[in-house]
Parts: structure tokens; sequence; C-alpha cells
């Protein structure tokens, strides 16, 4: 599965990428709610959805009315806060990374530290309940486990009111945010890319295109912005399923002769558990004639410094190789529970099902789902497997 966003034509904000992810499917209900309780400690806002139409384009537009201000807080002040906010772990963790990419936008442009960056626009509440929104609606989504593409971004031009004054468009901000990104002017004097919306794309997004790549849409949604201008100001997002999906990586190696076999378990199980796709661990022979082993993790882009930060404290390696963007093919695969009745019991078995062009090349129970009933039950696992099929 892959998921395009698309801000080829008018940009890119926050509220814009929760309408799209409204239209894909997100409970607005629960966003709603989740936007408001998290915005509360940096000022009430009220979170509304409605359909509108933008220039023909049937769209989901997200409007969320700061009712009660509050002055701007240091960076540090800021993120003790959201840390405190009673979220999931993921949804609180990518929404800091959003506010940090911000923050060395902002510390950049102002020639300041993190700990002297104050937040204004960014920092207030309808600027947090946008970020959370839409990082909570990407969870929601299973987008993680999906490959997200973003094309080039329209950033409008003319000039800007802000807290600093009157600036040109793009923001600073908005410049220092997309440099890893592509961006293209116009089509209307008027700013179409906020910091907020292009921070949220820079962290979700695996990968930027020129170009959409083959596909085979499966559905189309759109996220309305504020302005009405003489094009359609939507955000589209586009779901869909690869003729030959493929996956861009990086796989992250270090040799490892000081751990024994329990910590060398532990730090297995906690890479999956920060975000790892695959860890291996490989009996090897070092320099002097030394037994070891060669740590080998595959990781998504958006995870590796992370899981290398991960690494460095539970290893206390000195150094790590990092290949990056490798590409591997892989079959679409989906998940499907079925139950069996073994000795009287009914247990619910997981299985995995992959699949290339339609046809189904592999069906697997998990295996965590045969121990479990080899354990109930006291079968064998070699007779368990047998009975689940």
């Amino acid at each position: 599965m892959t998921i395009i966003i698309d801000p080829q034509s008018s940009g890119i904000a926050g509220n814009m990428i929760i309408g799209a992810l409204v239209d894909l499917g997100a409970d607005s209900d629960k966003l709603k709610e989740i936007m408001e309780k998290s915005a509360e400690e940096f000022g009430k806002v009220e979170v509304t959805f409605d359909k509108v139409v933008k220039h023909g384009i049937d769209s989901t537009f997200c409007h969320v009315e700061m009712v009660e201000t509050k002055p701007g807080i240091p960076y540090p002040e800021f993120i003790q806060k959201i840390e405190k906010l009673d979220l999931d772990r993921k949804v609180k963790e990518t929404s800091i990374r959003v506010f940090e990419r911000i923050a060395i936008a902002e510390a950049q442009v102002h020639g300041k530290s993190l700990d002297n960056i104050h937040f204004h626009e960014v920092g207030a509440s309808d600027a947090v309940a946008d970020v959370i929104g839409s990082i909570y609606a990407y969870y929601s989504l299973n987008m993680d486990n999906q490959k997200v593409i973003g094309l080039p971004i329209a950033v409008g031009g003319g000039r800007v009111k802000t807290a600093h004054g009157v600036i040109p468009v793009p923001a600073p901000a908005v410049v220092e945010i997309l440099k890893d990104a592509k961006m293209v002017g116009g089509p209307v004097e008027s700013e179409l890319a906020t910091p907020t919306g292009c921070a949220i794309y820079a962290e979700i997004c695996d990968e930027i295109k020129d170009f959409i790549p083959l596909i085979k849409p499966e559905k189309v949604a759109y996220g309305a912005g504020r302005k009405d201008f003489d094009h359609p100001n939507v955000l589209r997002i586009i779901r869909s399923s690869d003729m030959a999906e493929s996956d861009s990586i990086d796989v992250i190696e270090t040799n490892i002769d000081h751990l024994t076999g329990e910590e060398i378990g532990y730090l297995f199980d906690r890479l999956l558990d920060e975000g790892a796709s695959d860890v291996s661990i490989t009996p090897i022979i070092m320099k002097k004639n030394r037994q070891g082993s060669l740590l080998k993790v595959i990781s998504a882009r958006k995870n590796r410094e992370h899981l290398i930060d991960v690494i460095f404290k539970e290893v206390g390696t000195l150094g790590i190789r990092i290949t990056p963007n490798l590409h591997r093919g892989i079959a679409k695969r989906e998940f499907v529970k079925k139950t069996f009745n073994i000795n009287d019991a009914d247990y619910e078995v997981t299985f995995k099902i992959a699949y290339i062009n339609g046809e189904i090349i592999s069906k697997r129970p998990e295996y965590k789902d045969l121990k479990r009933i080899a354990e109930d039950s006291g079968l064998p696992l070699r007779k368990v497997k047998e009975m689940i099929k």
C-alpha cells in the first residue's frame, strides 16, 4: 500500500492534512476530542469538521478556532507540556519530532539555540491541535506501516504578517523545514505552505518524488484550505496499491563482542519494539580471532536516527555503519483472523497473507498464536502447526 500526499496546487497546512485524513477515513469525532483536549494546556480551541466544495472538488474542511490565547513559552517548557499529555506513546513521540523540526528551523533563522526559542504562531493552541490531530490520524489509519510519498509543495508568493513582522512568502522557517524536500512558488500571491504543515509533511513522508509512481488508486481524499482562490484550494491524498510494491530502507550494522547472550536477546527485542523493521544477529570472527556478533537492523528512514541512538546507548559501541536508501521488493500483505477448535477450546489465529498482483503466494499463521495454543493445550508445537491450516 502506498499513500501519496499531493500539495502541488495549493500547498499544505496542518488543518488541510487533518481534513484530507478524515476524508480518507479517520474518525472525526475522536479527532475532535483528541485535538481539543491536547490543546487545553496552551489555550482552548473548538474543532469542527464540514464538507465543503472548493471549485467543484468535494472536500473536508477542518476548522480549528482559538477561543483562548496564552503567551508564547520557551521551547523546553513547551516540550515538557507535550510530554505530559495523555496520548499514545507513538503519537506523542512523533508529534514532538514535528515540533522539533519547527524549533530547529526557527533557531536557524533567528540565530538562537533551542533553549532560547519562544514559540509564537507554531506554539499556539491551534498549531498544537493541528500537529497532534494530524499525527493521531496518521497512526489511526495505519499509515506508519505503509509507504508515504510526498510530491513538491506549492508555497505561494508575496508577503505575510507574522509575530516577527512582515516577511516574504515562503516564510524563512518554511524554507528551512523543506531543505530536504521540494517546493515551487505560486500559483497565487498568498501563503500556501505553513511551517506546521511542512513539518508534519517532512516527518511522515518516507520519500519525496517529482511525479506519482506507478500505482493503482483505491481512494482519493481532499482536505480543504481556509482561503478561496480561482482554483481548488485543497490538499489531495491518494491511497493506492502498487503494481509491484517496493520499499526504501536503511541498513544499520555494528559488531558486538562484549555483551552476554541475555543482553543480546534484550537488545533484539528492544530494537523491534522501538520501530526496527527487522533485526538479525550473526556469529562472526573478529580481529585477533575474537568471537563476536554482527548486529544488522533494517529501518525505515524516519526511524533510523532513533534506532541508532538506541544502539549507542544499549551497546556502547564506538561506531555504527549505515547503508542508506536501499530498495527491497515487497509483497502486498494483509492479516486475517480465523478461529479453530482444539481440544474443545476455541482459539483465534492470525494469518499473514502475501499477494503479488492479486495472487496469494504465502499464507502463514503467526508463530505467537501457535505458541500460545501449544502452551495452553499441552500439544507439541509441531502438532498444532499441522492442525492450523
